[in-house]
């Protein structure tokens, strides 16, 4: 089983994530070898509008406000590192793993 890049903080945790914009839809299609998430939006990388809907889809995912949600590194590029307010890393890592195998079974 692959392991999430998902690492607790002093209140909260961090995930790698891969955005692939101008997709079909907003979804979470999996894990990389290396763990880090990977996201597909349907938003263009413009004006943010890619990075509002990242944070959006997480927020669902992850069951918290998006304003517990910051992009902490890579703003402007596909790798981005998304810091989570008030989950710690093992929840966080469930939340995702439920939503994958969920959506993987709808498919």
């Amino acid at each position: 089983m692959r392991r999430f890049r998902f690492h607790d903080g002093r209140i909260g945790s961090a995930v790698a994530v891969h955005v692939t914009p101008r997709s079909r839809k907003d979804e979470l299609t999996g894990i990389s070898p290396d763990g880090t998430l990977k996201v597909r939006l349907a938003a263009p990388p413009v004006e943010g509008s890619a990075n509002k809907a990242l944070l959006e889809l997480l927020a669902r995912v992850l069951g918290v406000r998006a304003n517990t949600l910051e992009i902490i590194g890579g703003e402007k590029g596909r790798d981005k590192i998304i810091s989570v307010v008030d989950l710690d890393a093992h929840t966080v890592e469930e939340k995702v793993r439920k939503y994958i195998k969920e959506h993987e079974s709808e498919e």
